[in-house]
């Protein structure tokens, strides 16, 4: 059934140059819209992500309501939220900021207590995002494959289980890295541990359980409804729109369409009013020199964004877009 939102065939017309995904596949789906996906296939690797779904509302009831246990919820979803944004996304996925050997081993660490896999896994297809946003070939597009494939579908199918280290070269010469994307379940386990030896099943439950799945959809909505809804600042040649409700949400990454017209700035909240807590939180471990060299947009990104006035002398030339790739920049060594 054909994609009823209203960018749709534009972003398949502009896709039908594209032949990763063709009529041939064996298998494929024809849609009526002329695009052809291989069938959704369901792997045993998340099952653990329908467990936590299942147990969550039974847990719950069991330890039952408290403001004890709704504190923990709040506190470890926006805890574990920012390591999604500052260290699967703006790290590892776009260099926006460096940061030594040592220190990019431990935030890769937290960051996976999120149970969202492994560093590696998780860049590597946001980098396939990037490259073919809301066209064939992006791995959770609202606009070519609808809203709830985007939004968790796109998970469960086994066609993204591997890891494509071809993506993430730069990151994939580290050992450690290879090892805890192959155990990414590890961290998460440990938490796990840890809430329970610290506040009991009240913060196992609230704090881990109930905690991560929120977490979850709360990083999906950026996949799904931030290529739906929302305000567009830039003529991307995607469909991605910006969201205060959704900045909120997810500590800054709902000014998508920003973020997709210049992907390697670490700010994606661009003006003071843009509200971006894994910005402010970035900023702050810059201070304390756990990491360097954070990327912002620079005065030509914000005249074209209508975020700032140009000058009478930067109205001679129009400002062209910029579309600036994955830097290669070596990581230090040591910490």
């Amino acid at each position: 059934m054909p994609n009823s939102h209203p960018a749709a065939q534009a972003a398949v017309s502009a896709a039908a140059s594209l032949e990763e995904l063709d009529s041939a596949t064996p298998g494929a789906r024809q849609r009526e819209d002329g695009v052809s996906y291989p069938p959704a296939e369901f792997h045993w690797g998340w099952v653990p992500f329908a467990i936590f779904h299942v147990f969550a509302v039974p847990l719950a009831w069991w330890v039952g309501f408290s403001w004890e246990g709704i504190a923990w919820c709040v506190g470890m979803y926006y805890a574990r939220m920012l390591t999604v944004c500052l260290v699967y996304h703006r790290y590892f996925s776009h260099r926006s900021y460096q940061m030594g050997r040592v220190t990019q081993f431990v935030a890769a660490c937290l960051a996976q207590t999120t149970m969202q896999k492994g560093v590696l896994w998780w860049a590597a297809h946001h980098r396939m995002h990037h490259r073919f946003s809301d066209q064939p070939g992006d791995p959770h597009s609202p606009i070519l494959r609808g809203f709830w494939y985007a939004h968790v579908g796109w998970i469960v199918n086994r066609e993204s289980d591997p890891t494509k280290f071809d993506k993430i070269k730069d990151f994939a010469r580290f050992p450690e890295l290879i090892w805890l994307n192959r155990w990414h379940f590890v961290p998460g386990f440990v938490l796990a541990a840890l809430m329970y030896l610290i506040g009991g099943p009240v913060a196992f439950v609230w704090g881990y359980v109930i905690s991560t799945v929120v977490l979850w959809h709360g990083t999906f909505t950026i996949n799904s409804i931030t290529h739906l809804y929302g305000v567009r600042r830039y003529k991307t040649t995607d469909q991605s729109r910006n969201s205060l409700i959704f900045a909120i949400v997810t500590c800054g990454e709902g000014w998508h369409n920003n973020h997709h017209h210049y992907q390697h700035s670490a700010a994606q909240g661009f003006v003071w009013w843009q509200i971006d807590f894994a910005y402010y939180v970035l900023k702050v471990a810059e201070a304390l020199r756990l990491v360097r060299n954070v990327v912002k947009p620079s005065r030509e990104v914000l005249i074209e964004g209508g975020y700032v006035k140009p000058k009478a002398s930067e109205l001679k030339a129009p400002v062209a877009a910029i579309a600036v790739p994955v830097p290669a920049v070596a990581v230090e060594t040591a910490s």
